[in-house]
């Protein structure tokens, strides 16, 4: 393994250490470290069954762990109220197929249940957090749309605007791009690159995409049978020695005109 993490003496946003997470008698996660560090980009990657959203659902407090422990801000997480944690920390699932029947703006106002007492009406502030949340998303012109008539893409930028609304620091996301086409997987991943280039916020992203967690993110954080396999700048991870022991398959790559490593596709030539 190789743990690359910074060590650089400022406090992570989010510090994973040794946790260990069970279903039952089965182990799904075995001391697991890792670290996102503030305007941090760590991309999640392994096989399936790797236990990557369980991870993320850890890392967010929607799991419990048995063993080690999760510092948010130096802090344990367990410390925390959900509130205190949802004003810092904001999870976006996998898309399911569900759609609420909902305004776009109100789909995003929810985001800022953490800032809002139950009895409270939303404020002008509310209001104006989720316009710019929608502006930076581009999702201000589905404003009075209705979420179930949007296509997937822009369904996908409108649960990242609500996030964004949600005024979290940093953005845990399952699966952002999959079921997208070309198009709208890339500009997804570009909502997300400038949230994290011009408002610094911090994102660790679950994906299946390596060339996307290789060219996207800065770190890579490699999961396999439940156990860190691989953490570190996410162009090293463009090798076999780290991709062909993950996946226990071996890539071919090119190399773009940055000089950057990609994975070509299966039969490529």
């Amino acid at each position: 393994m190789n743990m690359q993490a910074n060590t650089g003496s400022d406090t992570p946003l989010l510090e994973v250490a040794d946790i260990e997470v069970r279903f039952g008698r089965k182990i799904v996660l075995h001391s697991v470290s890792a670290r996102i560090d503030h305007g941090a980009h760590v991309a999640v990657i392994g096989p399936n069954g790797a236990g990557k959203s369980t991870l993320l659902k850890a890392m967010d407090g929607l799991l419990q762990t048995s063993a080690g422990e999760i510092r948010l801000k130096g802090r344990p997480l367990a410390s925390w109220s959900r509130k205190e944690i949802a004003r810092m920390v904001s999870y976006v699932p996998q898309a399911d197929g569900r759609v609420l029947p909902f305004p776009a703006r109100d789909f995003v106002l929810m985001g800022r249940y953490p800032h809002l007492s139950p009895l409270s009406a939303v404020r002008p502030e509310d209001r104006a957090a989720a316009d710019d949340a929608m502006r930076v998303t581009g999702t201000l012109q589905f404003v009075d749309r209705r979420v179930d008539t949007l296509s997937g893409g822009e369904r996908q930028k409108l649960f990242i605007a609500a996030a964004i609304a949600q005024g979290a620091e940093l953005l845990l996301l399952d699966e952002p791009t999959t079921f997208l086409d070309p198009k709208h997987q890339a500009d997804v991943l570009g909502v997300l690159a400038k949230l994290n280039r011009e408002r610094g916020v911090s994102l660790l992203t679950v994906t299946h995409d390596v060339n996307a967690a290789a060219l996207w993110a800065d770190r890579v954080l490699a999961l396999r049978e439940g156990r860190v396999a691989w953490f570190g700048p996410a162009g090293d991870a463009m090798d076999n020695a780290v991709l062909g022991a993950v996946f226990d398959h071996e890539f071919r790559f090119g190399v773009r005109d940055d000089g950057r490593r990609f994975v070509l596709p299966e039969g490529g030539a």
